[in-house]
């Protein structure tokens, strides 16, 4: 089936046969459906921190920043921008010069207020040599888009979101770069005052973050009294996945080479994996504030903080019990209690004896450790927090989407449609062992969980394979803490008009 090229080409992702096959399996078999126990709610799995324990939780993270441990905040940004000026995108291509759409009116009727309004003016100039305002006089509101989205111009609709101007500064204007940066320093600056940031980046930018961070980090370092680390890196070639055609046979380009296509970013647990790091953050790239939301923003973060640093003090302890070989029933009952209670782990089973149940413990409680934001389902898109099934017949908390959801089960659709609370993407990891091992995070992965979808190259209609998505499928087999934060921790830029929010003004 694969000819030399093709083999060649695999040695050089380092992507094996077995694994082709494998996902072969999947387009012709699909994914199994996650079976629904319910949502996840503050009566079941949604914790509510009180005002007493919110004090508790912020004193252990305060104290934990003075160990000798390491934090990092890790920032998926290789997403290109393009979505973002989707509809600018159409009205340059339409048959039409006046904007129409309200979307549109309301771009150009508060074109001034956008960061990049001052970078845009200029490019303007160098492009027709006339300002912003001369243009829309003129009726001339195309030329305003190219230059905002053309490599002739500032190649917004190129670039990632990471590299776009954001929010307005009186000494100078910060991207989502600059923004996390200066979070960072609220909520992950250790007792040496460095702050570690790492970028996932696709490779054709990786120049352009790093010629930005080295333009900007003696600048913020003086004036927020901290050292930056930052690190990249990229997806890795092998976490590519096969693209077929609507055979499930390999789709081929023209000149006859197999395609590959991003596996989404699930693929991001081997760079999450490769972080040498005991507390690690994520948080989307788009999802930044101004600097006048920010205290409000990390007293958030160090709260899902300090609800990692208990929880993972409290189940190390009891590892250590465990292990040591002197575990009595009842406090083998005290820590099943508390897997079911506060890790809202259902066994499904009764055990045999003290000695089967001790090993289920040790099994459930010895992997990673998130502690996840979830906010109030105000009917954004995206996934939510619910108690599914797991293969091995438990129950557990998990972030599920859409594409997971049997669309024929009406009762699984209810829950979707009506939960509680919905994801925002904002986790906090504990990805280090009892023992203070790193746990290889790959290990916990449920393969079953990718989904597939449908696009096309160059005319020709193609299907897609989605690896396990990095809050989904990739931290199934997680122990998992979900806990309950302000909808105002939730800032995302899914359109640029979005910039026009309060929040980011």
């Amino acid at each position: 089936m694969f000819t030399k090229d093709d083999l060649a080409l695999l040695q050089e992702k380092n992507i094996s046969e077995q694994q082709i096959d494998a996902q072969l399996n999947y387009f012709k078999n699909g994914f199994p459906f996650l079976n629904i126990v319910s949502a996840a709610s503050v009566e079941k799995g949604v914790l509510r921190v009180s005002e007493a324990e919110e004090k508790e939780y912020l004193t252990a993270w305060q104290d934990f920043l003075k160990t000798d441990k390491k934090v990092t905040k890790f920032v998926p940004a290789s997403g290109a921008a393009s979505r973002m000026f989707k509809d600018l995108f159409a009205f340059a291509d339409a048959d039409y010069d006046v904007p129409e759409t309200k979307f549109e009116k309301t771009f150009f009727d508060n074109i001034e207020k956008f960061a990049f309004y001052d970078a845009l003016d200029e490019a303007c100039k160098e492009n027709f040599e006339k300002t912003i305002s001369e243009l829309i006089e003129a009726g001339n509101y195309k030329a305003v888009v190219r230059v905002l989205l053309s490599p002739d111009g500032l190649n917004y609709g190129n670039l990632p979101k990471g590299l776009l101007l954001f929010h307005s500064y009186d000494e100078g204007n910060r991207t989502p770069v600059g923004e996390h940066m200066t979070e960072g320093t609220l909520y992950a600056r250790d007792k040496n005052d460095v702050v570690n940031i790492h970028f996932t980046v696709s490779e054709e930018h990786k120049e352009l973050f790093e010629l930005l961070v080295a333009a900007r980090k003696l600048g913020y370092e003086l004036k927020l009294g901290a050292k930056f680390d930052v690190s990249y890196s990229v997806q890795k070639p092998n976490t590519d996945t096969i693209a077929v055609d609507m055979e499930n046979n390999p789709f081929r380009e023209d000149d006859g080479s197999l395609l590959f296509r991003p596996g989404g970013h699930g693929a991001l647990i081997e760079n999450l994996n490769d972080i040498d790091s005991d507390i690690i953050f994520i948080k989307n790239i788009d999802n930044v504030v101004p600097d006048r939301l920010k205290e409000s923003e990390a007293l958030y973060k160090k709260l899902l903080g300090g609800v990692l640093v208990k929880m993972q003090q409290r189940t190390f302890g009891y590892l250590n019990e465990l292990t040591s070989g002197k575990c009595s029933s009842e406090k083998l009952q005290e820590i099943l209690k508390f897997t079911e209670n506060e890790l809202c782990i259902a066994s499904g089973k009764s055990f045999a004896d003290d000695e089967e149940l001790k090993n289920y413990l040790i099994a459930k409680l010895d992997r990673p450790f998130r502690v996840c934001g979830m906010v109030k389902n105000v009917g954004e898109p995206g996934g939510g927090p619910f108690i599914a099934e797991n293969p091995d017949g438990t129950a557990s908390l998990q972030i599920l989407e859409s594409s997971q959801i049997d669309k024929n089960d009406a009762k699984a659709v209810d829950a979707f449609k009506h939960g509680s609370h919905f994801n925002p993407v904002d986790l906090v990891c504990g990805v280090k062992s009892y023992k203070n091992n790193k746990f290889d995070l790959t290990k916990f992965v449920d393969k079953n969980t990718g989904f597939i979808s449908q696009k096309s190259k160059n005319g020709k209609d193609l299907k897609a394979l989605e690896l396990p998505g990095l809050w989904n499928g990739a931290m199934s087999d997680w122990n998992t803490i979900f806990v309950e934060v302000p909808i105002s921790t939730f800032n995302p830029v899914k359109t640029v008009n979005d910039l026009l929010r309060p929040e980011h003004q």
